[in-house]
């Protein structure tokens, strides 16, 4: 174990009452700026101080976090206690996918997008009883590490290593993406110049301390985010029930949006809210399901968080902790959803088209409200199309709005001041940065530890390490950016392939390689090449392009849940090959059953 300084045990034993100084003053700041408002600070100058603070307090977290040892590097000197890992955990998971597309998932499909919450959510005991207390007994910095160590050598490592670029990859770029939609409405500055501003924050964060420095920034960030997700849905809840308790209250919203689909002459013809299997049949619905579940519990930068605390039990209670942390966002969700269809039915759709709110041309300027076809930029466009198809008020049918942007856009929509509006930006781009700063510390890791010190330099010493680490993490995070430029605007559809891609090249070698001592090199290395290369070759296949081929869905499945054809591949192979093939050594299958028990120390301590 790394010593610890007499400073660092000073701050672990204040963390609490630095975050309370922290969340208070992030408080006090919002209502400096609401104040500012009504003396009449231009709108434009308030979300430059909420971005600009924001970035800069994270960024500051990063450059006084920063280190030169190996162990906090990679693990933070595995002494984040569990609280605060949990914390740490649930920022690094909440991302843009979840704070920026999930409400907006559930806006648009309805009961079908519950299938995004129990899938996630439900990963975690997948995590909680599976993997994560045995990987941290492990003793490793990295998954790759595990595999390699349990598989016996650099193959399997490798292969581990493109599961966590391919996944990871996919992931970061909706990541990036989030915080460009944010800049591009907040800074008002074009999306691709906001892809970059972003990105400089993001790195700032991450690259000089690395999971020292993205830990306690992504406490930060999950206070922001919570706080920012949580206040224009209490206010909604109030506002349409009398009582500020968004998560018992929306089933009154769920009621009266029923009643206006039967009713409301606007909303003729559309898909009924609590109707299921409307755009899913349960045969996909239940397949999202299940490939969200085993994804989440194949990530490696969300399994990289269990490395970080101070012995296995605290693993253990961390992941129950980042569950609860995780909950409080997804059982408010739902809510956000209906309050936001709520509002729209009642005070949008059957409008005039010459008395449609401020906010419909606000973001259609941004092309994410598009009104009879055409982004929804003037009045003048919105009345010329929608002449040529004969609309004279607005119905359901002709309003399109990103479901990217809802929750960055219900401040507008229900009216509420425009401090409220920068606060959720200040969210949203706090969850995307936090699990960006994640994801592209995973590759990173694994580019410099397991593969320039594990492969390529075994006897490079520390400074030239750490600075290999740096050095790929700006380059990963360039390319990144740079992919999100051109990538498809669904952060969501990113967001499912990289679990799919993870849980079929992951799940099956970690499962197997904790919970079946009789798996050996060969199978590990035949499954996982096997799930993953079923599941990246359907995606090919069946995703649009430039990102794929495009051609028809096979079996009725969808391409968002690619992995339910290479996750049992990737077990069935595994295990066959495994029992054709000579078992583990003895030496190694006793290691397997000492990763098991409850008690004891690290199996192989490296910080």
């Amino acid at each position: 174990m790394s010593e610890a300084t007499p400073a660092k045990n000073a701050f672990l034993a204040n963390l609490g009452k630095i975050y309370a100084i922290y969340t208070g003053g992030f408080l006090a700041f919002v209502v400096f700026l609401g104040i500012l408002e009504q003396l009449g600070v231009p709108e434009r100058i308030i979300g430059f101080l909420f971005v600009g603070l924001t970035l800069a307090v994270y960024a500051g977290i990063g450059v006084l976090s920063r280190t030169m040892q190996v162990s906090e590097y990679y693990v933070a000197g595995r002494s984040v206690p569990a609280l605060y890992n949990g914390m740490a955990t649930a920022a690094d998971w909440m991302s843009g996918a979840s704070f920026l597309a999930m409400a907006g998932t559930l806006y648009l499909l309805g009961y079908d997008g519950m299938a995004f919450v129990v899938g996630w959510t439900g990963g975690y005991v997948l995590v909680a009883v599976l993997i994560a207390p045995f990987l941290r007994k492990f003793g490793a910095y990295t998954v790759p590490d595990f595999l390699a160590a349990r598989f016996g050598g650099n193959v399997a490592r490798f292969i581990g290593i493109i599961v966590l670029l391919a996944a990871s990859f996919v992931y970061v770029v909706a990541q990036i993406r989030g915080t460009g939609l944010i800049a591009e409405r907040f800074l008002n500055i074009p999306y691709n110049i906001g892809v970059f501003v972003g990105l400089a924050g993001i790195l700032l964060c991450s690259m000089l301390g690395g999971m020292r420095a993205v830990t306690w920034t992504q406490v930060a960030q999950y206070i922001v985010l919570i706080i920012a997700y949580l206040v224009p849905v209490v206010i909604m809840s109030y506002k349409f029930t009398g009582v500020p308790i968004p998560q018992i209250m929306y089933g009154e919203a769920l009621q009266q949006i029923s009643q206006l689909e039967q009713t409301k002459e606007a909303l003729a013809g559309v898909k009924p809210h609590i109707q299921p299997f409307t755009t899913y049949d349960p045969f996909n619905f239940f397949a999202l399901i299940f490939c969200l579940m085993v994804g989440t519990a194949s990530l490696p930068h969300v399994l990289m968080r269990f490395f970080t605390t101070p012995s296995v039990r605290q693993a253990r209670y961390s992941v129950g902790w980042a569950l609860f942390f995780i909950f409080i966002l997804y059982f408010t969700a739902p809510a956000y959803a209906a309050f936001v269809k709520l509002e729209i039915y009642q005070n949008v759709l059957g409008s005039a088209l010459n008395a449609l709110p401020d906010w419909v041309y606000v973001w259609g300027a941004h092309g994410k409200v598009k009104i009879c076809g055409v982004a929804a930029a003037s009045v003048e466009a919105v009345q010329q199309a929608c002449a040529a198809k004969g609309v004279s008020m607005l119905d359901w049918q002709n309003l399109s709005i990103a479901k990217d942007v809802v929750v960055i856009a219900t401040p507008e929509i229900a009216g509420l001041p425009f401090v409220i509006t920068g606060l959720v930006g200040a969210g949203g781009l706090a969850a995307a940065m936090s699990t960006a700063d994640g994801l592209l510390l995973a590759m990173a890791n694994a580019l410099s530890h397991d593969i320039y010190y594990r492969m390529l330099d075994p006897t490079a010493p520390t400074g030239r390490r750490l600075i290999a680490a740096r050095i790929i993490l700006i380059g990963v995070a360039i390319l990144g950016a740079i992919t999100a430029t051109v990538a498809p605007p669904d952060i969501l559809k990113l967001v499912a392939w990289a679990f799919s891609l993870a849980a079929a090249g992951n799940f099956p070698a970690l499962v197997l390689g904790i919970w079946w001592k009789r798996t050996n090199t060969t199978g590990a290395i035949a499954g996982m090449l096997a799930g993953f290369g079923v599941t990246l070759a359907y995606l090919i296949w069946t995703a649009a392009p430039p990102l794929g081929l495009g051609n028809p869905e096979l079996f009725g499945l969808k391409n968002i849940s690619a992995g339910l054809l290479g996750i049992p591949l990737g077990f069935i192979v595994m295990i066959v090959v495994s029992k054709m093939t000579a078992p583990p050594s003895p030496e190694m299958q006793a290691l397997v059953d000492e990763i098991r028990t409850p008690k004891g120390g690290v199996v192989m301590d490296k910080s």
